[in-house]
């Protein structure tokens, strides 16, 4: 098989309603498409969501990386047919060692554009010989259960939120803090969904260690299970400080993007979690790698997501979080609860209880409206690669 032609989407959908944290209000998705068509005709579809805080990529210097580093790579190979057929590590791993990652200037690595375009060759591959993903990454259980998040916004909408998770029964919530009011905030939510749901909170690097100790500790008898990122990535000895000193668990998220961060954080007992994401943590291959350190150093796991994925990202988190059984907590699939509308023909948001199945279809198992796709792009590019 060899890749024909590629094409990028500048995708801007609206969401239903803004989305608060520390770092941004956000309005709508900004996510960058790759589709991927085979010689065959066959076409293939990865996402990613570019964040300057947080990889240092932003929507246009991923689409140019896409365009003029990753997508002439691609242009060389041609992939035999029974190249799935190996064993899914060697098989991701290879396409991984393909794509580079490492970063410069402000860009600390590359992941969201090589997970895109990954998440895209992945797809297209199994679509031209007739496989799930399945097949690369089998299914450690029948059901994925997803969290809520919780914007840090106006009490109002929290509350309004709140509310909603408990008419779904959804059993794990987050609450973002870090913008003020948050004892308030995780009051009302724990006031709203009662005493059997596990909360937490993300404060997205929002506190220096003596506020981030003091918002931990108050809110400790709200019976808190873990908080993210409650200080800026950087000063790993601040992330140990806040460890050692805590009664609540803590996890890393903007603090672990690279292999290199991870094996920082596992030599400085800095924490006792790490939120992975596939846009942020550059694909498959590099979750599964750095999931499989935090294993061996006893640090647990959670698979989360970017605000305003759409089915294309929440379809590949969907695969990864099936093939890994000893996650705590699983984020994603919000689809049209907070998106305007999503870009597939099937939903594959998560139902009551936060429960969803198995996808199992040929490829990610979706099928891409691309009428909704040109209707929401704003920037297309184009690219012959004969």
């Amino acid at each position: 098989m060899k890749i024909h032609s590629a094409h990028i989407y500048a995708l801007r959908i609206p969401f239903k309603n803004p989305f608060t944290h520390n770092l941004k209000n956000r309005e709508y998705c900004d996510s960058v498409i790759v589709k991927l068509v085979a010689d065959n005709g066959v076409s293939g579809f990865g996402e990613c969501v570019p964040r300057p805080y947080v990889t240092g990529e932003s929507v246009s210097s991923c689409m140019h990386r896409i365009r003029n580093t990753l997508l002439p790579i691609l242009a060389k190979y041609d992939f035999p047919e029974n190249q799935i057929k190996k064993e899914p590590w060697t098989l991701l791993s290879e396409i991984s060692d393909m794509l580079p990652d490492e970063g410069w200037s402000a860009v600390i690595a590359w992941n969201a554009s090589k997970a895109a375009v990954e998440i895209a060759l992945v797809d297209c591959l199994l679509r031209y010989v007739g496989k799930s993903a399945v097949a690369i990454l089998p299914p450690a259980r029948e059901t994925v259960i997803y969290s809520a998040v919780i914007t840090a916004g106006p009490i109002a909408a929290v509350k309004k939120i709140a509310i909603q998770c408990k008419q779904y029964a959804v059993e794990h919530i987050k609450i973002k803090v870090g913008i003020g009011d948050d004892y308030a905030r995780v009051a009302a939510v724990r006031e709203i969904v009662g005493d059997s749901v596990s909360l937490r909170i993300d404060a997205n690097g929002a506190y220096d260690v003596k506020d981030a100790l003091s918002l931990i500790r108050l809110v400790q008898p709200l019976r808190i299970d873990c908080v993210e990122q409650p200080v800026p990535r950087g000063d790993i000895k601040m992330f140990a400080h806040v460890k050692a000193d805590s009664p609540v668990r803590i996890m890393a998220d903007e603090s672990v993007i690279t292999s290199g961060d991870a094996e920082a954080l596992i030599e400085n007992n800095a924490c006792d979690l790490f939120n992975l994401r596939i846009s942020k943590n550059g694909g498959f291959f590099k979750v599964l790698q750095i999931a499989d350190m935090a294993r061996q150093a006893g640090i647990g796991l959670q698979l989360g997501c970017q605000v305003g994925e759409t089915a294309i990202l929440s379809a590949a988190g969907r695969h990864l979080a099936a093939h890994m059984p000893d996650l705590r907590f699983i984020e994603g699939s919000y689809g049209t609860l907070l998106l305007k509308e999503d870009i597939t023909r099937e939903s594959i948001q998560f139902g009551h209880g936060g429960k969803a199945p198995l996808i199992t279809g040929d490829g990610l198992g979706i099928r891409v409206n691309e009428d909704v796709l040109e209707k929401y792009a704003k920037n297309t590019i184009s690219v012959p690669l004969e």
